[in-house]
């Protein structure tokens, strides 16, 4: 990767594709499908059973054939769920529950309600084939595609799993993830606090999100401004994990010792990058580890996370849904001005019938996190850009 800390501002797309460039898909795995939510598919699976296996009846009632409908028939069975249906006796009708199977010889259901029972007869109106009936392969039939490689498991899908048998599934190991966060200043949350530090606000945030995008954390360590150490972390990190996420340290000041580090270790790219908030970024590789750098600034790092982190970790396990965004067009509630930098906005988007409507955070200082804890989405804003109320503008959804 070239240097790109000198000339032009570069773009975020040039970036994040210099990032994604050569990373495949990591190997995969078996696990328990109880264990499976939120992991990713590594093959495609198709049904191996018809879902529901059998006509069943999606009422209580009483099953018959149509034709015998419209009049008063002999109760000739009782047929409960789970229980096998016996073949019905022409000229009677059977008293069903629902998900019960329909016997051969009936094709419909009466509801309970429309039905007088009088003795072991039922008085049964006129219905219709097919009516109440739930098909043999309603939901699934045996040999479709039931879902993709590239899924992230869901509540649904594990259930489409459960409702084939499955009992273990094929996944893309997590990415593993090392977080290493520099900066004598920091302090633990629970300790006290000294003039001139800070609490450490990155950790649990870029915790928190590694988690969400599908990645293991395997590692989380406050770096001290040491070269020393600062390149004993960098070459331990490399070796337990696929992807190293570092806050600051990257700049050319006296304590900025992680650039120096991983021009040793590795390889390192600096981008000063088109965009507001987060203008610099570290990408590098130490052996085969990728690393993102990102700013010190917990709001840079928020923006930055969404923007480069999350597309890295979909593409290590093969998510291709999480290589971008859902991008929304909007109605902008604002007006705001930009120059030479793409401005992310920290926004709400709320949804009333067709009208979206964008609400930025009253303050848009990169040193306001609460501009991140509350809002939903990134109001993206050209450089060089006028935008009035009422105009539209393409927001990313915070929800993947």
């Amino acid at each position: 990767m070239a240097d790109r800390n000198q000339g032009e501002l570069q773009s975020v797309e040039r970036a994040l594709e210099a990032l994604l460039e050569g990373v495949s898909r990591l190997e995969g795995e078996r696990i328990a499908c109880p264990d499976a939510d939120g992991r990713v598919l590594v093959d495609d699976v198709r049904a191996a059973i018809d879902v529901p296996p059998a006509d069943n009846s999606a009422m209580d009632g009483f099953a018959l054939a149509s034709a015998d409908s419209g009049r008063q028939l002999p109760i000739s069975q009782r047929i409960p769920a789970g229980q096998p249906a016996q073949p019905l006796t022409p000229g009677t009708c059977a008293r069903i529950f629902t998900g019960s199977e329909i016997p051969t010889g009936a094709d419909c259901v009466a509801i309970q309600e429309n039905v007088e029972v009088v003795g072991d007869t039922a008085i049964v109106p006129v219905t219709q084939a097919g009516q109440n009936v739930r098909r043999r392969g309603l939901d699934v039939t045996m040999g479709q595609p039931l879902l993709g490689a590239g899924t992230r498991l869901g509540a649904a899908a594990l259930g489409l799993l459960a409702g084939q048998g499955c009992t273990t599934v094929d996944v893309v190991r997590r990415p593993r993830v090392a977080l290493l966060l520099t900066g004598d200043e920091i302090v633990e949350p629970g300790q006290p606090l000294s003039r001139g530090q800070i609490y450490n606000s990155n950790g649990p945030m870029l915790a928190t999100l590694i988690r969400r995008f599908g990645g293991e954390l395997v590692s989380q360590v406050r770096v001290a401004d040491d070269s020393g150490t600062t390149l004993a972390r960098l070459e331990e990190a490399a070796a337990v994990a696929d992807v190293i996420v570092t806050t600051g340290g990257v700049s050319v000041g006296e304590e900025d010792h992680v650039k120096p580090a991983l021009e040793r270790l590795g390889t390192l790219s600096l981008w000063r990058l088109a965009m507001r908030p987060g203008k610099p970024l570290a990408l590098g590789t130490i052996g085969s580890t990728r690393l993102v750098g990102l700013p010190g600034n917990p709001v840079s790092s928020y923006v930055g996370a969404w923007l480069y982190l999350r597309p890295l970790l979909g593409r290590l396990q093969g998510c291709s849904d999480q290589e971008s965004l859902p991008v929304i067009s909007a109605e902008a509630q604002f007006e705001t001005r930009t120059q030479g930098r793409r401005h992310y906005m920290r926004a709400n988007l709320e949804f009333h019938g067709e009208r979206i409507l964008a609400t930025p955070y009253p303050e848009q200082s990169s040193a306001v996190l609460t501009s991140c804890a509350e809002t939903n989405a990134f109001a993206v804003i050209p450089a060089d850009s006028h935008i009035r109320p009422g105009d539209r503008v393409d927001c990313l959804w915070l929800q993947g």
